[in-house]
């Protein structure tokens, strides 16, 4: 069985793709390869990696990637989780069908170190949610 190529895009690669890209490579099982990567790469935010420890998923060994690494590639499915990511996608090859959640970007999320955590839970579970519908419509 061919497994199904996924690209998960935001801007920095740092929360919302990366979280979506362990997720959808732990709950998927056999069926999708996942990647994310970012319009610019930077590094994965610690809280992204607090939230997917607190539902069991290990994103430590993540590294914030450039979607420059994936231009030339063909995906079957290809999902950009923020709105700058979404306007600035550059054309992949093959026939990647489009999809678009557009979700606040946790980082940005001022406050205690507990309220910009509970930021990220949000995003989570909103992602959780998507990639549930996601798997199930795939």
């Amino acid at each position: 069985m061919t497994k199904e190529r996924v690209l998960i895009l935001c801007t920095g690669n740092s929360a919302r793709s990366q979280m979506a890209e362990g997720l959808l490579r732990s709950m998927g099982g056999d069926k999708f390869e996942v990647e994310s990567a970012g319009t610019v790469a930077s590094f994965v935010r610690p809280q992204a990696i607090a939230a997917m420890a607190e539902v069991g998923i290990d994103i430590t060994g993540h590294r914030s990637k450039c979607l420059d690494e994936f231009l030339g590639t063909a995906f079957d499915h290809i999902i950009t989780v923020c709105d700058n990511a979404n306007q600035t996608c550059p054309a992949f090859p093959g026939n990647a069908e489009r999809t678009h959640w557009s979700l606040e970007d946790p980082a940005e999320a001022i406050g205690k170190e507990e309220e910009k955590l509970a930021a990220f839970r949000t995003i989570r579970d909103q992602l959780l949610i998507k990639i549930k519908e996601f798997i199930d419509s795939n």
